[in-house]
C-alpha cells in the first residue's frame, strides 16, 4: 500500500451523501414533495441531488394528474350509476316512478308509519277503454294519452305523494299518510282531472279510469297493500266504468274464488266438463230452421252450471280461451257430422261458432279450421264464424290475415253483437263479412217506439246496401217478429222461437222438419 492510498482512507465523509440517502427514503415512502438540499459547490454530488429532485417533481406531477383523472372518472361513474338507478326506478315513457320504485317507497312508508289513523294508502288506477284508443288512433296516440294522464295525475296528487306507472294503462299513487276520507277525496280529484277532454292529434279523447283504494293496516307488507288496492280496482272496473272502490275483505275472497275458477277452467276440457247447447236461427217468413248458433256451457264439479258471461271473460284473461275455442269448433263440427250420419239434416243447414279476438291472433287458426273441416267431412259453407264488432274494427295484420284466409276457404264470417260497439256502417264494405247479427238492444223497444223501429229499418237497409245479410237476435215476442218481417228481415233468433236446445232436441227438429216457433211447444 502506498502512502497516498493510506491518506485517502482517512478523508472525512461528505454529509451531503447522507442527505441524498434520506431524501431517497422519503420519496420512496411516497413523500413526493420532499426535496434534497443542493449546495453552492455545484459538483457531482449536487448534480445527483438535483436529478433526484427533478424526478420527484415529475412523479408528483404525474401523481396529481392521475388523482385528478381518477376523481373525474369516479365522478363520471357515480353520475352514470345514478342515471342507471333513475332509469331502473322510472318509467321511460312518462318519467313517473315504476313498480320497483313504488314498492320501495310503499315499504318505507310502512316502516315509518307509527300505527296512527293517518296511514299509508295506495290508489290503483286502470284506464277504461284504453285499448279502443290504441285500436282507433294507433299506439303513438295511445302513448300521448298516457303522457297526458301522467301529467294530470301529478297535478292532482300532493307533492309528497308518489305517482307511478306500473305498465300498460295501469298507474298507482302512494299517499304516505292520510285518513280514509282524504284518500277517497284524492281519488275523486283524479277522476275529475281525467274526465276533462284531451285533444290527441286533432281528436277528442275523454280518458276515464277505475280506481281502487286501500289504507294500510297493522302487519301488512307492501305486497299486501298493492294487492288489496288492485283487488278494489278490479271491483270498480267490473261495475264501472269511472268508479272508485275502497277495499273490503269480501273482495279478496271473491278474487280468490276467481283465481280458483281460472285454475279449474284450464282443466275443464280434460275433465269433460263442457257442454254444447244450440239456439236455432230461423227464417222469419217460413219458420224454417236455417241453422244453429253454438253456445257453450260449463258443468263445474262444485258450482254446477256456469254461464258463458261469467267464465268466458275469465278464459280470455287467463289465456284458456284458445284451447276452449278450438274444443268448441271441433265438437260443433263433430256434432254436425253426427246429425248427418243419422239422417238429421236439411239443405243449407249450418252451424255458427263464436271466435274470440285471441283466436284471431293465433297464426295457425286457418290451418286448424281447415284440418277440422277435412277430418269431420264438413264443407266450408256449413260453417259461419261469428266475430265481435270490436274485433273486426280493432283488427291488426294477423287478425286481418286470418279473416281473409278464412273467407278464401269458403267459410262465411259474421259480425256479432252489431250495435254494441262502434256502430259505424262506413267500415262494413271494407270487411270480409257476409252477415251482420244485429244486437238485441236495438230491437228491444221497436214494439213501443216508432222512432226506434224506423232506426232499425234504416240500419237494415244500410246492411243490405253493403251487400250483406242481417240476422236479428233477441226476438222475444210475436210482434217483434212480425215487425221485422214487414221491413223485409229474413233471419232471426230468440226466445220467441226457441230457447237453447240440446243436440238431441235439434236432431229431432231436423228429422221431423218441424218449423219454429212451434218447436218450443213441441219439446216442452
Amino acid at each position: 500500500m502506498t502512502r497516498s492510498q493510506e491518506g485517502a482512507g482517512d478523508l472525512p465523509a461528505d454529509p451531503r451523501l447522507g442527505q441524498i440517502v434520506e431524501g431517497i427514503v422519503r420519496i420512496a415512502a411516497g413523500n413526493l414533495t420532499s426535496r434534497i438540499p443542493v449546495s453552492s459547490a455545484r459538483d457531482q454530488v449536487d448534480a445527483v441531488s438535483t436529478g433526484i429532485n427533478l424526478l420527484a417533481a415529475e412523479l408528483d406531477d404525474m401523481y396529481q394528474d392521475m388523482e385528478q383523472r381518477v376523481e373525474s372518472r369516479t365522478l363520471e361513474l357515480r353520475e352514470a350509476h345514478q342515471q342507471v338507478q333513475r332509469m331502473a326506478l322510472s318509467d321511460p315513457l312518462t318519467g313517473l316512478s315504476n313498480r320497483i320504485d313504488l314498492m320501495q317507497q310503499v315499504q318505507q312508508s310502512l316502516t315509518d308509519w307509527d300505527g296512527t289513523e293517518s296511514a299509508p294508502a295506495v290508489l290503483m288506477i286502470d284506464l277504461d277503454g284504453f285499448k279502443e284508443i290504441n285500436d282507433s288512433f294507433g299506439h303513438k296516440a295511445g302513448d300521448l294519452v298516457l303522457q297526458e294522464v301522467a301529467a294530470r295525475l301529478l297535478a292532482s296528487a300532493p307533492e309528497e305523494n308518489v305517482v307511478a306507472r306500473l305498465g300498460g294503462d295501469e298507474f298507482a299513487v302512494l299517499l304516505p299518510g292520510v285518513a280514509r276520507l282524504s284518500a277517497l277525496a284524492v281519488a275523486e280529484r283524479i277522476q275529475a282531472a281525467l274526465g276533462v277532454r284531451t285533444v290527441v292529434e286533432g281528436l277528442d279523447v275523454w280518458p276515464r279510469a277505475s280506481i281502487g283504494v286501500h289504507l294500510a293496516e297493522s302487519g301488512q307488507s307492501a305486497e299486501d297493500l298493492l294487492l288489496r288496492a288492485d283487488t278494489a280496482m278490479y271491483e270498480a272496473k267490473e261495475n264501472g266504468p269511472g268508479l272508485v272502490r275502497l277495499f273490503e275483505p269480501v273482495m279478496l275472497y271473491a278474487r280468490q274464488l276467481r283465481r280458483e275458477m281460472a285454475s279449474d277452467l284450464r282443466n275443464a276440457i280434460e275433465r269433460n266438463e263442457f257442454r254444447l247447447a244450440f239456439q236455432p236461427v230461423v227464417d222469419l217468413v217460413t219458420g224454417k230452421m236455417q241453422g244453429v248458433e253454438v253456445l257453450l256451457r260449463w258443468e263445474h264439479p262444485t258450482q254446477g252450471l256456469v254461464m258463458p258471461d261469467i267464465f268466458i271473460p275469465l278464459a280470455e284473461e287467463s289465456g284458456a280461451i284458445l284451447g276452449i275455442g278450438r274444443w268448441v269448433l271441433r265438437s260443433a263440427l263433430e256434432q254436425l257430422a253426427a246429425w248427418r250420419a243419422e239422417g238429421q239434416d236439411q239443405d243449407g243447414f249450418h252451424i255458427r261458432v263464436n271466435v274470440s279476438p285471441s283466436q284471431l291472433q293465433s297464426m295457425d287458426l286457418v290451418d286448424f279450421v281447415r284440418a277440422q273441416l277435412r277430418e269431420t267431412g264438413a264443407a266450408p259453407r256449413d260453417l259461419i264464424l261469428e266475430i265481435t264488432e270490436s274485433a273486426f274494427v280493432g283488427s291488426g295484420d294477423v287478425e286481418t290475415y286470418s279473416m281473409r284466409s278464412l273467407k278464401a276457404l269458403g267459410i262465411r264470417l259474421e259480425i256479432d253483437d252489431f250495435g254494441t260497439g262502434y256502430s259505424s256502417i262506413s267500415y262494413l264494405r271494407r270487411l270480409p263479412v257476409d252477415t251482420v247479427k244485429v244486437d238485441r238492444a236495438l230491437i228491444a223497444e221497436i214494439s213501443r217506439d216508432e222512432g226506434q223501429l224506423q232506426f232499425v229499418d234504416a240500419v237494415h237497409g244500410l246492411i243490405q246496401a253493403a251487400g250483406m245479410e242481417a240476422v236479428f237476435e233477441g226476438i222475444e215476442t210475436q210482434q217483434q217478429a212480425e215487425l221485422l218481417q214487414e221491413m223485409g228481415c229474413c233471419s232471426g233468433q230468440g226466445y220467441y222461437f226457441s230457447r237453447p236446445l240440446t243436440a238431441e232436441q235439434v236432431g229431432t227438429l231436423l228429422a221431423s222438419g218441424s218449423r219454429l216457433p212451434l218447436a218450443t211447444e213441441l219439446l216442452a
